[in-house]
C-alpha cells in the first residue's frame, strides 16, 4: 500500500515566505546538531532540559501534579527527583527529533536493540494483523524510526499544527515505516490491520469524554481512557501486543521490547478490557517513569463536567 496520499504533505512556496523563517532556523539548527556525535547530544540534551526546567512553570506544574497524582505514596522528595530527571530527558527528546527525522539508517541501527520482534513476525505469518500499544516515552521519534527497522509498520499520529514542521516530521518518521496515518483515520487503521500489517497505536492519554470510559490508571480512580483501542483490537485476526520503547540508561542507545499477543483479549466487556490495557501501560511506564512524557495533562477530563481541573 502507498502512502497516505491525503495526509501526505508536499513543499509548497509558501514555506518560503518571512513566516517560516523562525521555523527554517529551528529545522537547521536541529540537523547540524543531529551529526554531532551521540553522547554529545545526550549531554547537551540534559542541559536544554535543565533550562527549560527553570522557565517552563506551567509544565513544570502539570508534570508535578502527575506524578503526584499517578504516585501519591512516594515522597515528595521523590516526584521532584523524578520531575528533574524527565526534564533532562525532554531535552534530549528534542534533538532525538532531529536523529528520529536525519540520521542515516546505518546509525539508527547501531543503536536499536530489539526484543520480542518474532512475535510480531509469528503473527504476521500466521495471517494476523498486529496492534502494537505502546505509550508516549519521550524518546519517541528515535523508537518510531528504530522499530521500522525491525518490523516496518503503519503508525497513527497525530500531524503538526505548522504545515512546514508537518512536512518533515512525516518524512522523518515515514522513512523506515510503510505509511503514516492522522490520529483520526479509523478506518485507514482497521485496513491495515485487514491487510495483516503491524500497526502502532497509543492509547495512554487523554482524548476527551466522547468514545472513554472512566476507569483506574495510576493513582487517578477515573481517567478517561479511549474505547479506540477496543475498535481496532477486535478487529477479526488481530493480535495485540505491548510495544515498549526506553532509552538505556547508559547512554548506549535504544531498547525496543515486543511483549507475546494479550491472552484472552478482548473480551465482551469494555471496562475490564480498558482497566487491563491501562494495568499494562502502567507497567511499562513504572521500568522508567523519568522517561515518560508527564507534560501532557492526563487527568483533564473528569466524570463531571462541572469538577474543577486537578491541573489548578
Amino acid at each position: 500500500m502507498s502512502r497516505n496520499s491525503i495526509l501526505q504533505p508536499d513543499f509548497k512556496v509558501s514555506f518560503l515566505l518571512p513566516k517560516y523563517w523562525l521555523t527554517w532556523l529551528a529545522v537547521f539548527i536541529l540537523y547540524s546538531i543531529s551529526w554531532l556525535p551521540y553522547k554529545f547530544q545526550l549531554s547537551l540534551g540534559r542541559v536544554i532540559g535543565r533550562l527549560l526546567f527553570k522557565i517552563a512553570s506551567s509544565r513544570k506544574k502539570v508534570a508535578l501534579t502527575n506524578l503526584q497524582l499517578c504516585f501519591p505514596d512516594l515522597p515528595d522528595s521523590e516526584h521532584q527527583r523524578i520531575l528533574k530527571v524527565n526534564f533532562e530527558n525532554t531535552g534530549i527528546a528534542l534533538l532525538e527529533t532531529g536523529m528520529g527525522w536525519w540520521w542515516p539508517n546505518w546509525r539508527v541501527n547501531r543503536k536499536v536493540t530489539f526484543i520480542g520482534l518474532e512475535h510480531i513476525k509469528k503473527a504476521q505469518s500466521e495471517g494476523n494483523g498486529v496492534l502494537l500499544l505502546t505509550m508516549h516515552y519521550l524518546s519517541v521519534e528515535m523508537n518510531c524510526r528504530g522499530v521500522g527497522h525491525g518490523n516496518s509498520m503503519v503508525v497513527f499520529y497525530r500531524p503538526h499544527n505548522n504545515p512546514l514542521m508537518e512536512y518533515f516530521q512525516f518524512r522523518g518518521r515515514g522513512r523506515a515505516n510503510k505509511y503514516m496515518l492522522g490520529k483520526r483515520d479509523v478506518r485507514g487503521l482497521i485496513k491495515a490491520l485487514k491487510n495483516k500489517e503491524a500497526c502502532v497505536y497509543l492509547p495512554d492519554q487523554d482524548y476527551g469524554r466522547n468514545n472513554s470510559l472512566f476507569v483506574p490508571f495510576f493513582g487517578v480512580k477515573d481517567a478517561a481512557t479511549t474505547k479506540g483501542t477496543l475498535i481496532f483490537a477486535r478487529q477479526k485476526e488481530t493480535k495485540t501486543m505491548m510495544f515498549i520503547p526506553t532509552r538505556n540508561d547508559d547512554g548506549s542507545g535504544y531498547t525496543i521490547e515486543i511483549k507475546p499477543p494479550l491472552d484472552n483479549f478482548p473480551t465482551d466487556n469494555d471496562e475490564n478490557d480498558l482497566i487491563r490495557i491501562n494495568q499494562e501501560l502502567e507497567k511499562a511506564i513504572s521500568q522508567k517513569p523519568e522517561q515518560y512524557m508527564w507534560l501532557h495533562r492526563r487527568f483533564k477530563t473528569r466524570p463531571d463536567k462541572d469538577a474543577p481541573s486537578l491541573y489548578k
